[in-house]
């Protein structure tokens, strides 16, 4: 039976957790380590912008500033989150690690898999959404909840956890949240939900987002959830979960990225890594 790296859950600065991600990224287009399950959390609140957006104009900077919330840009792409209390994980994988492939989608679809038997485990009916809702006419929806992708999660037609994916030389980061707790009036003051909001957007976010809480009443399902994800995904794939940490290699590919790239505002609000012009 193939082994592949699980790295147990851990809170970390919204920087550090990117830095991780993309040094794991690294290694494996590398070809140097197994696929990899990592879970997390953010040590504060954070908003993390997808790859191509425009942090001035679709975050609310001034309010994140005064409410302590960090802003960070994630390596992947897709659209900006606000982690408050959620579980996040990561899949890196080389494309030709049994059951990937090129196919993007497919991944989703596999992951997705794994993420609704780790929500049944909890009692929680997830499903995936097989057709990407279609953007009203002259909307942004920069928050990534706010419109569900193909093969996202949704509990009673409620989004409850987005994704994002980056792929390269042969291999791929996929990371998500799925919400634990949220508060969708911090998420509208953080975020611009919508650039024709007329008034009604924080009600349309409100209807369209759901979080465990909402259906556990269990105080603190984290730990039995990454037990229910990490068990999926070894009963579908075949494999064994192996605990382990990030590399010594690793390690210090994250320690350049935090110097180099997600400490810098440069980075986080205009997407340019030191020295680019």
């Amino acid at each position: 039976m193939e082994q592949w790296r699980l790295i147990p859950f851990d809170r970390f600065d919204a920087f550090e957790n990117m830095a991780i991600d993309e040094a794991i990224f690294q290694n494996s287009q590398r070809g140097s380590i197994p696929p990899t399950l990592r879970f997390y959390s953010w040590q504060r609140d954070t908003v993390s912008l997808g790859y191509f957006q425009d942090a001035s104009r679709e975050v609310n900077l001034d309010y994140c500033r005064a409410a302590h919330i960090d802003v960070v840009r994630r390596p992947t792409g897709g659209k900006a989150v606000l982690h408050e209390s959620d579980l996040t994980y990561a899949v890196v994988a080389r494309e030709d690690d049994s059951p990937f492939s090129s196919d993007i989608m497919e991944t989703y679809r596999l992951i997705s898999q794994c993420l609704i038997g780790g929500l049944r485990g909890i009692g929680i009916e997830a499903y995936m959404m097989e057709e990407g809702r279609a953007h009203r006419k002259g909307t942004v929806d920069a928050f990534c909840f706010s419109v569900p992708s193909q093969y996202e999660l949704l509990v009673e037609d409620r989004k409850i956890c987005g994704s994002a994916q980056v792929r390269g030389k042969g291999s791929f980061l996929q990371h998500g949240s799925i919400l634990i707790d949220t508060d969708p009036s911090r998420i509208h003051s953080a975020i611009t939900i919508d650039e024709a909001d007329t008034g009604d957007g924080l009600a349309r976010l409100q209807s369209s987002i759901t979080a465990v809480h909402d259906y556990v009443a269990d105080g603190a399902p984290l730990a039995r959830l990454c037990a229910g994800i990490s068990q999926t995904f070894e009963e579908l794939f075949d494999v064994q979960l192996v605990p382990g940490d990030i590399t010594g290699e690793e390690e210090s590919l994250k320690e350049r990225l935090l110097q180099e790239k997600y400490t810098m505002d440069s980075w986080n609000l205009e997407g340019k890594r030191r020295n680019e012009t």
